[in-house]
C-alpha cells in the first residue's frame, strides 16, 4: 500500500541540518584579526555597529574602511550612539536605528537589515516597532547553551559568548547527528575582549575546530534570517506532491529521506 502522506523537512542549504553564525559588536579595529581568523577557516560573521560613534575614535573601524573589512560578512545596525533604549523615548528609538541605518548603507553599499539591542536593553515596545524600522532580527544578550531555531528572530538569544563554555558547546554542536532537526550555534561577544582577556588563542582554536565541516551551514544573522522565511513561504499542494518556490533563494528539502533542492521560480513534483 502506498504512503498517503510524504515525510517532507525543511534543510539547510546543500542539505545540512546545522548552521554555525557569529555575532560581534561595536566596530572595533580588532574586528579586522577576528575576520582574517573567521575567512582561514570559512566562517562568517555578522558586525553590529554604531555609525555615530567611528569619527575620531582609533580603536573603530572607519566608515570608509567598512566595505571592505567587512566584506563577505555582514554589517548590522547597533543605533548610532549606543543608548540603552529601553529608557528612551520610543521616537528617539527610531531615530536611533533609522540614523545608524542611514550611515552604515552609505558605508557598505547594501541594505542593512538587522540589529543588536544597545547593552542588551529592549522592550516590547521596541521589539514591536523594529519592523517599520526596516529591522528584520535583533539580538539579545545572554546564552541559551542551547542550539534550537528562535521562536521570534526580534528577541534572538546566542547560545553563547565566546567566554562561555565555547568548545564544550562546540564540541557538543559537532557531535550533533540527528538529520530530523535543525541546529544552530551562535557565538556572540566584543572582538575587543580577545587582546583585553588575552584570548584570542581561544577563538582561534574554536574556529580551527569548528570550520570547514561538510555537515554545518556558515552563515551570517540575516542569511538565516532569508532562508527561513524563502523556507516558510514555499507553496505545496494540498497533496504534498508539488512545491513551488516564489522566493529568489533555492531551499532544499527531504522528501522521504531524499535531498531535493527547489530553485527560485521554480515548481517541482516531489
Amino acid at each position: 500500500m502506498s504512503r498517503i502522506l510524504k515525510t517532507i523537512y525543511t534543510y539547510f542549504p546543500g542539505g545540512k541540518h546545522k548552521v554555525l553564525t557569529m555575532s560581534y559588536d561595536d566596530g572595533q579595529i580588532h574586528d579586522k584579526r577576528l575576520i582574517e581568523i573567521f575567512n582561514k577557516n570559512g566562517i562568517k560573521g555578522t558586525f553590529h555597529i554604531n555609525s555615530g560613534l567611528i569619527e575620531g575614535r582609533p580603536e573603530k573601524v572607519t566608515l570608509d574602511e567598512v566595505k571592505d573589512v567587512y566584506k563577505g560578512h555582514e554589517v548590522s545596525c547597533h543605533t548610532i550612539y549606543h543608548p540603552t533604549i529601553e529608557r528612551c523615548p520610543i521616537t528617539q528609538v527610531v531615530q536611533q536605528i533609522i540614523e545608524d541605518r542611514k550611515l552604515l548603507e552609505e558605508a557598505c553599499g547594501y541594505p542593512v537589515r538587522g540589529m543588536s539591542y544597545p547593552n542588551g536593553s529592549y522592550s516590547k515596545e521596541i521589539v514591536d516597532a523594529l519592523p517599520a524600522c526596516g529591522i528584520e532580527y535583533c539580538r539579545v544578550v545572554g546564552n541559551t547553551d542551547d542550539f534550537a531555531m528562535p521562536d521570534n528572530f526580534l528577541t534572538w538569544k546566542a547560545t553563547c559568548h565566546h567566554s562561555h563554555n565555547l568548545m564544550e558547546n562546540a564540541r557538543r554542536f559537532a557531535d550533533l547527528h540527528k538529520t530530523q532537526y535543525l541546529y544552530m550555534m551562535y557565538v556572540w561577544g566584543h572582538s575587543y575582549e580577545f587582546p583585553r582577556d588575552d584570548i584570542w588563542g581561544l577563538i582561534e582554536e574554536f574556529c580551527e575546530f569548528i570550520g570547514g565541516r561538510d555537515d554545518i551551514w556558515y552563515a551570517t544573522n540575516i542569511e538565516i534570517v532569508d532562508y527561513m522565511n524563502a523556507a516558510k513561504n514555499l507553496k505545496f499542494t494540498a497533496k504534498g506532491d508539488m512545491v513551488y518556490n516564489p522566493s529568489a533563494i533555492t531551499v532544499w528539502l527531504s522528501v522521504d529521506g531524499n535531498i531535493v533542492p527547489v530553485a527560485p521560480g521554480e515548481t517541482i513534483d516531489l
